[in-house]
């Protein structure tokens, strides 16, 4: 147990720079959200979550899984928020962000070490598969949402659901081409939490969150190991040497 306190404590060192300026402006950012508004227990879960959320993304940024906690507990806060916005896609977003992102890495028998070296890319094939399943999740949870829930923007959600279930699925099976559903989640996510809130459903955190996993999206294609080979080698290079430390086999 010292040994993997130890290991999530290393995990949270090491990131690219602009990710901890990232967070930390992020962090004011919903600082100010916060003491601006009443404060109620739903604005404290979704301060909590998206403070959260916003650290675990940039720990896959930099390829560290540390994001296995972070995604867990974000997750929770998160599907908290999208059930009392009555986004109810959001929850199974979550869900999926949970069995695809979180739990592999928690029941990893070397702590998923040295992601960076495991990175791949999509042949055309990869493409037409990812495209074509993302437009049927989307036409059939977007159906079945409208037609059995309350949900107020089913297909706005169904929008944001099927490209964050992609999204997910292609990050676990260490595909570097993420980032683009990535992209295209944040800003979808963007859209459907600011209705949301401008509808009196949600508050300004969750589309100021959106907003920060959109920049944390465009990081991704210049500093991060899943797209920079020069930080792709140091970091891999770093974990190796981690691993052989702590005895642990990758």
């Amino acid at each position: 147990m010292k040994n993997y306190w130890h290991f999530l404590r290393h995990q949270l060192q090491g990131w690219p720079q602009q990710n901890y300026y990232l967070f930390f402006f992020s962090l004011g950012c919903q600082l100010m959200t916060l003491v601006n508004a009443p404060l109620t227990w739903l604005t404290l879960i979704t301060f909590i979550g998206t403070n959260l959320g916003v650290l675990c993304v940039l720990a896959i940024n930099a390829t560290k899984s540390v994001n296995g906690w972070l995604g867990l507990l974000s997750a929770l806060c998160f599907a908290i928020a999208g059930f009392h916005a009555k986004n109810y896609l959001s929850i199974f977003e979550q869900l999926a962000y949970v069995i695809t992102l979180d739990i592999p890495v928690l029941l990893s028998s070397n702590w998923n070490l040295n992601l960076a070296a495991k990175i791949r890319r999509f042949t055309w094939r990869s493409w037409c598969v990812a495209l074509v399943a993302t437009a049927a999740v989307y036409v059939l949870s977007g159906t079945l949402i409208a037609r059995w829930t309350d949900d107020p923007r089913p297909w706005i959600d169904a929008i944001s659901f099927s490209i964050s279930l992609s999204a997910g699925v292609i990050c676990f099976l260490r595909y570097n081409n993420q980032y683009f559903w990535w992209l295209a989640s944040g800003i979808a996510q963007l859209v459907l939490w600011f209705i949301s809130f401008r509808q009196g459903s949600a508050t300004l955190a969750m589309a100021i969150n959106s907003s920060i996993y959109v920049l944390n999206d465009l990081l991704a294609f210049t500093i991060s190991p899943w797209y920079n080979e020069q930080e792709r080698q140091r970091v891999s290079a770093q974990e190796v040497a981690y691993a052989q430390a702590m005895g642990v086999k990758i």
